[in-house]
């Protein structure tokens, strides 16, 4: 496989497409999974990209959907091909959020409102290690170290010398108070922010405890905006014991204009170095 073949993109990709011969059909889920003789949630699955498809189910779609070109039924085959091939990221069992991570290495831009710590993209590795071993406390010490690789990887978009990730994050003033492995590890992971801050590719805003009430109470969230006019972005909603996507319209554009209303409330990025300037002094001096 090429390094430039992505298997979560592809899915997508060729979920969406079949998706499109489906509707132009005027046929139902439910109806094409009857002639096939399959469950519609499979058909709903292989539609949204979550499921691997196989290039006869591919062909036996195309067929049913009429399409007579057949160079369009082999260029649809060898997607399905390609997107039952792995990511680097499929290597590690132990980390269950292998979707978002396929998402996330393609994505040409992130917004994430983060209000309890400092997002991955960004932790340092004594940040990430106090993280993991907080919120992953039945962990074992290689699901740990696991974990923590997997999130220093990640943060090679944040450096690509070409094209790296557009990065833009609202951070809650709680983020930069807690206490996550001592002093000394916050002073770091601090210090490290105000650098990636002054990176033309990132642009950090913190949300001050003064700015009150705003859209954000309800928790963290994810937008992640792709180059290819045939990716829609996609809303990422991290939970505890599983994650939410959400790829319609309407829901992409409440949560992108709940973004701009935490823009707006937030810090400018400059106020913000200096707030978060300031935050250092409170740990001390190393």
């Amino acid at each position: 496989m090429g390094a430039d073949v992505n298997p979560t993109i592809t899915r997508r990709r060729l979920g969406a497409e079949l998706r499109r011969l489906r509707e132009s059909t005027g046929m139902t889920t439910q109806q094409v999974a009857a002639r096939l003789l399959m469950s519609q949630p499979k058909i709903s699955l292989l539609e949204n990209g979550r499921r691997v498809i196989k290039p006869r189910d591919v062909r036996d779609l195309c067929k049913l959907y009429g399409v007579q070109d057949q160079r369009r039924v082999d260029h649809l085959m060898r997607l399905a091909g390609e997107s039952g091939r792995q990511g680097w990221w499929n290597a590690y069992e132990d980390v269950p959020y292998g979707a978002y991570i396929g998402l996330e290495a393609e994505a040409a831009a992130i917004r994430i409102y983060e209000p309890m710590v400092i997002p991955g993209l960004l932790q340092t590795p004594a940040y990430a290690r106090a993280v993991i071993a907080g919120t992953i406390p039945h962990a074992t010490a290689e699901q740990a170290a696991t974990r923590l690789h997997v999130r220093m990887r990640r943060q090679d978009r944040l450096r690509a010398p070409v094209d790296p990730l557009r990065l833009w994050v609202v951070l809650d003033e709680s983020a930069l108070r807690r206490v996550v492995g001592g002093p000394g590890v916050m002073r770091e992971q601090l210090n490290h922010l105000s650098h990636f801050s002054t990176q033309p590719h990132v642009t950090l805003q913190v949300l001050p405890h003064d700015a009150g009430a705003h859209p954000g109470v309800s928790g963290r969230f994810s937008l992640l905006e792709f180059v290819d006019a045939t990716d829609v972005s996609v809303v990422y909603l991290e939970r505890f014991t599983s994650d939410l996507y959400l790829e319609k319209r309407s829901d992409v554009q409440r949560y992108s204009d709940m973004y701009a209303h935490l823009q707006a409330q937030a810090l400018s990025p400059d106020h913000t170095r200096h707030f978060i300037e300031e935050a250092v002094q409170a740990y001390g001096r190393g």
